[in-house]
């Protein structure tokens, strides 16, 4: 055989309809003979880059975001290969139309633009059969799952089997920023039912028509989806993905020591919030240690942020009651106080102590965001509660009369959800505020110069955890690991950067960043004792030779 070709015993229209070997008309006319493919193209042999330029004038053409989306996973399920050539060369055009903002849209519209199928089905009629099932998917040595049971998707809930979207699209940026191989990916959706009774109506829903599993089937059917993936695919890395915030912390909690694993929502979303407030932090020329900080919203990201934060200061030297007592979250009854009665359990590692509360000369009794603002001034404000118009005007303008920049993160996704639109908040602030989003927002023009708004965006974080995960061989992904993660996406940030207003370093250079930050993830893997493959001399230029270069291979008759 040829040195470097590949044997591929697939001929003609079958070869065509495979997306891991096709290369549409870039196959050679060696290939062509070799392979039943005589005829079944135009004359012209295409390079991929020609094939780039041809998708993207298409892709540009396309009237909507979600048209976009569409057009893009036809051409993934087409041909993997110039997928992601396109996404892996335009990031920072093409992150936001696979994943948010439009995947939400898709998402939402999943059994009426259905093509083709990708990724598994896990259902209870199906669970029985976990290991075939995961042995059909596995196209080869599996690196990284991403699973979601469709409960808590983005900011819209309940989605029932169109929640698949999300695997899809965060696998694909697995592939462009963290550089795992396409067929080390399998995107699964746990199919356990659905409560979105619109969905139940709707005669062409194609998931499961039924309700959810009850707490004791559910948390059944999970113990054998787990159990399955540890003796099928022990290598991968598992992704929790918008599952309900109860179960979100529950599978957390009960599988984070069973399996490498973890949940983008909580961590990945409070590592990213790291990465950027260590940004914002560097240009008001203040330390984390130093902060008082209120999160509105106590879902799983936002609880997962603020036990992020508590890790990262006491990472830093303060004790851990220190470092809470800096941390101050929000829900729909006012400040989140310890001795709530009826606090859910994932709530209570973030809670208040009602000492501190007496400190600032406070009765208990659903103390609201403005109160405590007043009481505490704040210099960092964050918004998850996924509720349009959550951060008032007015306690926007008492932080901004206490402190000079005040950071202030709108972060709720889509960008219909966003707690407070960035425009006002920098025109609330008297052009001081230092503002993130978690959705991309148009630049501002106000008083003779232009803001930009950096998106605080998982996919800064969950490639490289993923990879650093993956490559460590660790038993498990500790908060070291996420600590490590977010200041090594902040080492990215170059003087350049921030001297333009950006916290976060820019999405073309998310493949570098990827590298920066799985090399970090390996390096605490090991310093942690959890690490079962042995770290590499240069861990950054080891991930580098290991990252998928999408490209085409020489073909054979195999």
């Amino acid at each position: 055989m040829e040195p470097d070709a590949i044997p591929v015993r697939e001929r003609g229209s079958a070869l065509l309809r495979n997306p891991i070997l096709n290369k549409g008309s870039a196959f050679t006319e060696e290939e062509r003979a070799a392979l039943g493919l005589s005829g079944l193209l135009p004359p012209h042999v295409s390079t991929l880059d020609e094939q780039v330029v041809r998708v993207l004038e298409n892709l540009r053409a396309e009237p909507t975001p979600l048209d976009k989306y569409i057009y893009l996973r036809a051409v993934q399920d087409r041909n993997e290969t110039l997928f992601h050539a396109v996404l892996t060369n335009n990031l920072d055009e093409l992150a936001p139309i696979v994943y948010t903002p439009t995947v939400a849209e898709g998402v939402r519209r999943f059994s009426h633009i259905f093509r083709t199928s990708r990724g598994l089905y896990i259902t209870p009629g199906n669970i029985d059969r976990i290991d075939e099932i995961l042995a059909n998917g596995a196209a080869g040595d599996v690196g990284v799952i991403v699973c979601t049971d469709n409960e808590g998707i983005l900011g819209i809930g309940d989605q029932g089997v169109g929640g698949i979207a999300i695997p899809i699209g965060k696998l694909a940026l697995y592939v462009a920023a963290g550089g795992f191989a396409p067929t080390s990916c399998l995107p699964i959706s746990l199919d356990v039912g659905t409560e979105n009774e619109e969905l139940l109506r709707d005669p062409l829903y194609i998931g499961l028509r039924r309700h959810r599993l009850n707490d004791e089937e559910y948390a059944a059917f999970i113990e054998a989806f787990v159990a399955g993936v540890r003796r099928q695919c022990p290598r991968a890395v598992l992704q929790w993905e918008d599952f309900s915030r109860e179960r979100a912390y529950a599978n957390l909690d009960r599988y984070r020591d069973a399996l490498p694993s973890f949940n983008d929502d909580i961590q990945g979303t409070a590592a990213v919030v790291h990465a950027a407030l260590l940004g914002a932090l560097k240009l008001a020329g203040r330390r984390l240690t130093d902060e008082t900080i209120c999160i509105v919203g106590a879902g799983d990201a936002g609880v997962g942020v603020a036990s992020g934060l508590i890790a990262a200061m006491a990472a830093e030297g303060l004790l851990p009651q220190e470092a809470r007592a800096r941390v101050h979250v929000f829900d729909t009854r006012g400040l989140v106080v310890s001795d709530r009665p009826n606090l859910p359990a994932y709530k209570r590692r973030i809670a208040t102590e009602p000492e501190v509360v007496r400190g600032w000369g406070l009765a208990l009794e659903q103390l609201s965001l403005a109160e405590v603002v007043q009481a505490t001034r704040p210099g960092v404000l964050l918004g998850l509660s996924g509720s349009p118009g959550a951060i008032p005007r007015e306690v926007v303008e008492q932080m901004a009369m206490h402190c000079d920049r005040p950071i202030i993160f709108a972060l709720s996704n889509p960008s219909a959800n966003v707690d407070a639109h960035p425009h006002d908040l920098v025109r609330w602030t008297g052009g001081r505020g230092i503002i993130a989003t978690g959705s991309p927002f148009e630049p501002l023009a106000y008083e003779g110069r232009t803001v930009t708004f950096s998106q605080a965006n998982n996919v800064y974080v969950f490639p490289g955890i993923g990879a650093g995960a993956h490559l460590s061989g660790t038993r498990c992904i500790s908060d070291a690991m996420l600590v490590a993660a977010a200041s090594a996406v902040h080492e990215m940030l170059t003087p350049a950067d921030l001297q333009a207003g950006r916290l976060l370093p820019p999405l073309t250079d998310l493949r570098s960043v990827a590298v920066h930050v799985a090399a970090a993830v390996m390096r605490a893997a090991t310093t942690e004792g959890l690490a079962t493959h042995p770290l590499p001399d240069d861990p950054e230029g080891f991930v580098e030779e290991w990252q998928y270069v999408p490209k085409y291979r020489r073909y054979v008759a195999g």
